[in-house]
């Protein structure tokens, strides 16, 4: 049956396509989700709030990650660390998924940054924020993702305050971590990061970090939206050092590689892709890049819809597709986020969704996108 949408008439498909979860791990890359949260609708909380989340709901999308083979990157961005989620909800949310994974065999690594830090801080601060969340990630016994940090983007005067700050970190550090390199497209508050404006001086303080402590340094997540960029720093590392993209618009050509190396992945965008993502990664665990590229590049298009500008609004996107997916039953989100993208986008997102088969019940998401519309005064 026809559903009309902002854009126009649309036939929902009727089969979805088939992914029966497979929880053998992936061979050819290390492959990571990072996985939104469900907020608890029923919750009396605003905005300004700390975000009241539903545990078993969220745990539970988790599982459906790990289940399929793929790890789970905790407490990121996806899960709105910083727009939404603070600190105190972020280390709850590593307590139960650490514990979680545990129990299930799954593989996790989690977000370690500095935002309990409320105002200015100095870099004294900045480092020991840092070393606080460093030490509850490796003890809940997760894999320690360094994040980037608003703190030390306002304290840091050059570069030779990030060189000693991750030194700092990285000596500390009882196993390797994953460094991460968050764009200002992704929060404005990181503009200029290692020191400078300059994305080529940023790049080589980026790695003089690296190439001074390989040995704890499992790898680094790029989120600068530049494929060029990223293969360019990719051929730089050190000999061991893992590159995981975060470039969601350009992630099937920086997994699939080249002749000189290629990508593992961290992506946002794996969360709504997750069954999909993980059957394209186990054809090109048997060689067959073509038959790999051909599953992924038809997602391109849904990605770069869900992550444009305001790029840090994607979050948004990824939640709806979750609801629409049978994962969770609302579309509420911590903050109040559901309202930062328009009716028009949300739409277009559930199509190019459903043009890819993505509803494991097509029925409900069509469904669920009508009662949307109806809510907005859109239903027709």
């Amino acid at each position: 049956m026809t559903i009309h949408l902002p854009q126009g008439p649309y036939e929902p498909r009727t089969t979805p396509l088939d992914l029966a979860p497979s929880g053998a791990p992936l061979a050819s890359r290390t492959v990571f989700s990072a996985a939104h949260v469900v907020a608890d609708p029923y919750a009396d909380v605003s905005p300004d709030d700390p975000a009241a989340v539903d545990w078993d709901a969220t745990l539970a999308f988790r599982r459906h990650l790990w289940s399929h083979g793929l790890g789970v990157a905790e407490a990121m961005d996806t899960a709105q660390r910083g727009m939404g989620l603070d600190w105190a909800g972020a280390a709850e949310l590593i307590r139960r998924s650490a514990a979680e994974a545990k129990a299930v065999g799954g593989r996790i690594a989690c977000g370690a940054g500095t935002d309990q830090l409320t105002g200015p801080a100095t870099l004294p601060e900045v480092r020991a924020a840092y070393e606080e969340q460093l030490a509850l990630v490796e003890g809940s016994g997760a894999q320690a993702i360094l994040m980037a940090s608003r703190a030390l983007s306002a304290a840091a005067n050059g570069p030779e305050d990030y060189l000693e700050t991750y030194a700092h970190l990285l000596r500390q550090a009882a196993e390797p971590v994953v460094l991460h390199w968050l764009g200002p497209m992704f929060d404005p508050a990181l503009d200029g990061y290692w020191g400078s404006t300059d994305l080529d001086t940023a790049t080589d303080t980026f790695l003089k970090v690296i190439a001074e402590h390989p040995d704890k340094v499992d790898g680094i997540k790029i989120s600068l939206l530049d494929a060029d960029r990223e293969i360019d720093v990719r051929r730089r590392l050190p000999s061991g050092v893992r590159c995981y993209t975060g470039d969601d618009f350009n992630y099937p050509e920086l997994i699939a590689g080249d002749d000189r190396g290629f990508s593992h992945a961290l992506l946002g965008i794996f969360d709504p892709l997750g069954p999909l993502a993980a059957h394209a990664v186990r054809v090109l665990d048997t060689g067959d890049v073509e038959g790999f590229r051909a599953l992924l590049d038809p997602t391109v298009e849904l990605s770069r819809h869900l992550f444009e500008a305001p790029t840090r609004f994607y979050k948004t996107g990824v939640v709806l597709l979750a609801w629409l997916a049978g994962h969770q039953d609302h579309f509420t989100m911590a903050g109040g986020l559901q309202s930062a993208r328009s009716l028009p986008h949300l739409a277009k997102a559930y199509e190019l969704a459903d043009r890819l088969g993505l509803f494991p019940d097509p029925e409900l998401a069509e469904a669920r996108m009508r009662s949307l519309l109806t809510v907005h005064g859109g239903s027709r």
